[in-house]
């Protein structure tokens, strides 16, 4: 039996760790970062990181990032070796004063970093290009002082940095996107691996295709490794539900990375297929250890990649829609 982490805190706090579990009541005790539309609490942001010395910006180009980006984020690594011309971005969730979900001294930013640069030095080794949404503990946007007040991100404050992913997203020409969360619910005994799609674009079907494909591979990954994991299932965003925090993300109802067009809201949504993955909860102490652990990364790391590669190896049978469906 792996050693039992902390105390559970779960996601920090207040209203967004009772809507978030609301949300799961009614959905079988699921819960979901409900990335891009809660407000999330943390501190304040480390130093301004330097990027990586083998990385090179991203143009991100958008009136609803009015300021751009940090620096460190958006950030493109070409391959290391045969470059076999396919781009993926990988969006490691949270980051700065967004924590995400919180038990003990394990963060979620933190652990969905740790992930997105394991993967990112998998893919390029095998011949891909990788555009990460931020390769530090900061936030994506450019954020205002009025956007973080006492250490606690506003509801302002998620929306453009969210916003801010997107136009990474969509600035990259990848061909897919996954977003890298970790889950926590009340009940430290609950866990498992779970993977969100977006069932309302155009492209809906290869946003199914690669839920699959991530939920598959990670359970094979885990296998491997030695852990059964609950296999979840790959679900809609829309049942994520409404949180009752903002009335703009209650009429959305979606996952703002990966959901369809809502004018003032979401105008540019993503171009490209994409999913969500929450391979464990960090709430269930020896998940939360497996997740912290090297091995627990590459294996994450390593389902990611295997579901990526499969996706991009079947050519889609048509160019996504630009106008974001």
């Amino acid at each position: 039996m792996l050693g039992v982490v902390g105390a559970l805190l779960l996601a920090g706090f207040g209203l967004y760790a009772q809507a978030r579990l609301a949300g799961s009541a009614q959905a079988r005790a699921r819960t979901t970062d409900m990335v891009s539309s809660l407000p999330f609490f943390g501190s304040t942001p480390t130093p301004t990181p330097k990027p990586p010395p083998d990385s090179y910006p991203v143009a991100v180009q958008t009136s609803e990032v009015p300021n751009g980006v940090v620096a460190g984020a958006c950030l493109a690594f070409n391959p290391t070796g045969v470059d076999l011309h396919h781009t993926f971005f990988i969006d490691p969730g949270h980051g700065g004063p967004d924590p995400g979900a919180t038990a003990g001294s394990v963060q979620e930013k933190d652990l969905s970093l740790a992930v997105a640069l394991q993967l990112k030095d998998q893919l390029r080794a095998d011949g891909y290009r990788v555009v990460l949404a931020r390769t530090a503990d900061t936030s994506v946007a450019k954020l205002a002082d009025s956007q973080v007040q006492n250490g606690v991100l506003t509801n302002s404050g998620v929306h453009l940095d969210a916003l801010a992913r997107i136009a990474c997203a969509n600035a990259s020409h990848a061909e897919a996107l996954v977003s890298i969360h970790f889950n926590a619910f009340n009940d430290p005994g609950v866990g498992g691996q779970e993977t969100y799609y977006d069932d309302a674009r155009d492209f809906a079907g290869d946003n199914l295709r690669l839920a699959k494909l991530l939920q598959s591979s990670l359970q094979a990954s885990f296998t491997k490794a030695g852990w059964q994991v609950p296999d979840r299932g790959v679900l809609s965003d829309a049942s994520t539900g409404n949180n009752g925090l903002t009335p703009e993300a209650d009429a959305y109802g979606r996952l703002l990375e990966l959901g369809p067009t809502k004018a003032g809201w979401n105008d540019h949504p993503t171009t490209m297929p994409g999913a969500l993955v929450e391979p464990f909860f960090v709430s269930d102490p020896v998940e939360a250890q497996v997740a912290s652990s090297p091995e627990g990364r590459r294996a994450i790391a390593s389902g990611i990649e295997q579901a990526l590669i499969g996706f991009a190896s079947v050519p889609a049978p048509s160019p996504s829609a630009a106008a974001g469906g």
